[in-house]
């Protein structure tokens, strides 16, 4: 009986051969699997060539979080002192550690001699107080202190001097060109400063990386030690401009009024920086200004389809004939209000891809096209593993097949 299977099997797998040779070869053929076309990405470059108004300060920026685009600009890239807009940097560090288990919210810290002596905006920590993390923290995003600042970088590295290398560190792997920290406050003028691109960088990184921040950030007003000193928002735009999340101001002579803000409306994450504004009500209004034209103008189209199945593409050379590939991420494209009906949606599959295929492995793309144009792609990946055919898989395959058959 055993000898009768195998010649029939032998039988059936010649016959196969001639009628379609592609599922079966094992040589190397031309196919598309893999491609390795570089995705369509957003240009650094501002979608506005021109400020369409103008804006009362030394440098300004709109950047859209959702996708990173900048929307316009105004010498963003020139160096300035950025006063209090460096505990961006800070908060970002702190939350880093947290994130990594390295502190914690509750842990205790002791307030040591270094951090006491901070001069400028302060909640005037004593050498030898204990506070939470939780509590330094708050006292930085909203009431800017400095000397909390020092409390929690000594906490995180063990010295400030370690945790403004780390602060460094971290600009540089941001891509931050323009930025070289001194301090953790911002009270150093000479040698510390960056850039309006910069802060907009770091600042999406946090709001992004750590949304848990506006939990601190969207604080108007709180108390410290025990209820005993009262902390209120140096940002005047919390609980006064609708969407508002954030982020920091910043002051000195050198620097002038200086405000990171973040507000969302709609799905829409809207970053703007405003350096060296002449007065705090400019400064205010400035950024006012920005938003508003941002909200009004801008609208965010948002792909959530990660890990939705978007079609089944052929196999050659495998054991299975198709794969079901996904959506491999979400993704969001910004558009100028009135363009929403005007998106296209294609779902681009090559005629085959070669086995063996990966789970994760590129096969395909959808695409949005405003007129014509490709906006946005998302790549489509394989969520299944399909071996590579070999003469002895199809053999033994065959055998299972057959034996099965013969039960019925």
């Amino acid at each position: 009986m055993i000898k009768k299977a195998v010649v029939w099997v032998l039988l059936f797998a010649l016959l196969l051969v001639p009628a379609n040779p592609g599922v079966f070869a094992v040589e190397e053929e031309t196919g598309l699997q893999n491609e390795n076309r570089p995705l369509t990405g957003n240009e650094n470059a501002p979608l506005l060539e021109n400020i369409p108004f103008e804006i009362k300060a030394k440098s300004a920026l709109l950047m859209c979080a959702n996708t990173g685009e900048i929307i316009f600009e105004m010498n963003s890239d020139e160096r300035r002192p950025i006063a209090s807009i460096t505990k961006i940097m800070t908060m970002l560090l702190v939350m880093e550690a947290i994130a990594q288990n390295k502190i914690s919210l509750n842990d205790v810290v002791v307030v040591s001699e270094h951090a006491a002596g901070m001069g400028g905006s302060q909640v005037y920590l004593a050498p030898g107080e204990e506070f939470t993390v939780h509590d330094l923290l708050k006292a930085v995003a909203v009431h800017s202190a400095n000397d909390a600042s020092v409390a929690l970088a000594e906490h995180v590295a063990g010295s400030e001097g370690v945790f403004v290398s780390m602060m460094n560190e971290k600009a540089k792997e941001l891509g931050m060109i323009n930025t070289n920290f001194l301090d953790c406050s911002g009270l150093t003028d000479e040698g510390h400063y960056s850039t309006a691109r910069d802060i907009a960088i770091m600042s999406r990184e946090l709001i992004t990386k750590y949304p848990q921040i506006i939990e601190y950030t969207t604080i108007k007003h709180d108390t410290f030690r025990n209820g005993t000193f009262d902390l209120d928002n140096t940002n005047h735009l919390i609980g006064k401009y609708r969407g508002i999340t954030g982020l920091k101001t910043g002051f000195t002579d050198a620097a002038g009024y200086c405000l990171a803000a973040t507000a969302s409306r709609d799905g829409l994450d809207l970053i703007s920086v405003i350096l060296g504004a002449e007065s705090m009500s400019l400064r205010f209004s400035e950024t006012t200004k920005i938003l508003d034209y941002g909200f009004s103008n801008y609208e965010i189209l948002k792909i959530e389809r990660k890990d939705a199945i978007a079609g089944n593409v052929n196999i050659k050379k495998g054991l299975t004939l198709t794969v079901p590939v996904a959506y491999e991420d979400n993704k969001s494209v910004l558009l100028k209000r009135g363009q929403r009906d005007k998106v296209k949606e294609e779902i681009r599959l090559p005629e085959y891809i070669n086995a063996p295929v990966s789970i994760g492995d590129r096969a395909g793309e959808m695409v949005l096209l405003l007129e014509n144009k490709e906006i946005l792609n998302i790549p489509l990946v394989a969520t299944e593993e399909v071996e590579k055919a070999t003469w002895i898989k199809l053999f033994l395959r065959l055998m299972v097949h057959w034996f099965s058959l013969a039960r019925r």
